[in-house]
């Protein structure tokens, strides 16, 4: 099981109104409303960050690292 962190956040008043008619209209309760929404959104964000990456790499900003180096540095 998955330990819980609680937080306190403050959002603007549209988005709390619909949290509460979404978790309304589910039901569900809030929190996992939220957590689910930022997985999702996580998500999204980590292709951005990829595609960033790769445009550095490309752009020569950054290198790889062959996967032979980085086995060998482990003694794998």
């Amino acid at each position: 099981m998955e330990k819980h962190i609680k937080l306190n956040i403050t959002l603007p008043e549209s988005v709390a109104n619909e949290l509460n008619q979404i978790a309304k209209e589910l039901p569900d309760k809030k929190s996992r409303i939220i957590a689910k929404a930022l997985e999702l959104y996580f998500d999204e964000l980590d292709g951005f960050i990829a595609e960033k990456r790769l445009a550095e790499l490309q752009a020569g900003k950054t290198k790889a690292i062959p996967a032979e180096e980085v086995w060998a540095e482990l003694g794998l």
